[in-house]
């Protein structure tokens, strides 16, 4: 067969298209992965076609993808759809092909899945379930000739059985890995055993090239606790400066500038790089907030400077004065 694997988003190696593509090519069937939507000229005739979408904000290039190929097999959270890939070639196929993927070098996957918390924004309690863990970090690790950097996609690290999580830090310790947890690590929920544990690996940013742990501190009622993890890693060695921190904003229907401020400010104090998450994506204002923390602007330039912004109420204040 030919087959055709597109994905619509997200920065990293989906894992799913990456079975999809080692099954297919074992059957040898010619699979062409891409996140190319529209067919260019050279594509042949496909017999099926796969695509994953993972965001909400992606709806326009779903759209179009499923205007083009409106017979194609999709999954992901963003498509609304249940089937998994586990539906297509079973629950025990665990290979996975990183040749679609040329330019990324680590080796990437899940020690553990499922989340000790229920937040009411995020699906993975619901699709994961409780937890448990999956893989050591030599099933993860491509093997010999590929780089010790890995990518790990777990939700909850700490969150599988103590021995468990102990087996795979002393694996990422006693290979010389570097290691990368950009889902995050619940700072929440964070101990001192677990702690001075993360203080003994080489955690990296998704760069890989500066340390750097990511966590997230979403409610404003959860600061008291969300510092004392902040605590708990600084006195284990890991200092705030170590920390990016995802901050939900736009979800709180009680939320406020003042209250947004509030989280950013106490962050930026202690030297935490924020990271605001927009819940709602009409969110214009918001979206400029996201764009200039992001960029690191907000170290240098006044958010009431900010070009952008300045622009975007001026476009507002004059559509209300032709109301």
């Amino acid at each position: 067969m030919n087959v055709r694997i597109t994905q619509i988003d997200g920065s990293l190696p989906n894992l799913a298209l990456m079975r999809l593509a080692h099954w297919h090519k074992s059957q040898g069937d010619y699979v062409n992965v891409t996140r190319q939507i529209d067919p260019d000229l050279f594509e042949p005739r496909y017999d099926r076609v796969y695509a994953s979408t993972i965001f909400s904000f992606s709806e326009e290039r779903y759209k179009r993808f499923k205007l083009q190929w409106p017979d194609a097999i999709v999954g992901g959270t963003g498509s609304g759809s249940a089937i998994t890939v586990e539906d297509v070639i079973g629950e025990d196929y665990a290979s996975y092909d990183y040749s679609g993927w040329p330019d990324f070098d680590a080796s990437i996957g899940f020690t553990q899945r499922g989340c000790r918390l229920k937040c009411k924004f995020c699906v993975v309690p619901d699709k994961e379930g409780k937890n448990r863990s999956v893989n050591t970090i030599y099933d993860i690790w491509r093997g010999d000739g590929h780089p010790k950097k890995l990518h790990l996609l777990d939700n909850d690290f700490f969150g599988q059985a103590r021995n468990d999580w102990q087996a795979r830090i002393s694996e990422i310790r006693d290979g010389a890995f570097k290691v990368c947890l950009s889902q995050g690590i619940n700072v929440r929920l964070i101990d001192q055993e677990a702690a001075e544990a993360l203080a003994t690996i080489q955690y990296r940013n998704t760069k890989f090239n500066e340390r750097k742990l990511y966590t997230a501190w979403d409610n404003l009622k959860d600061e008291k606790v969300f510092f004392n993890g902040v605590d708990t890693l600084n006195n284990a060695g890991i200092p705030p400066k170590h920390l990016m921190a995802y901050m939900l904003i736009g979800y709180d229907p009680l939320e406020t500038w003042e209250r947004i401020w509030d989280r950013f400010n106490k962050m930026v104090a202690i030297g935490i790089e924020p990271y605001p998450m927009v819940y709602n994506s009409r969110r214009k204002d918001l979206k400029h907030f996201q764009r200039w923390v992001i960029t690191g602007l907000y170290r240098a330039v006044p958010f009431d400077e900010y070009t952008p912004w300045v622009e975007y109420n001026s476009q507002l204040a004059k559509s209300q004065r032709a109301a």
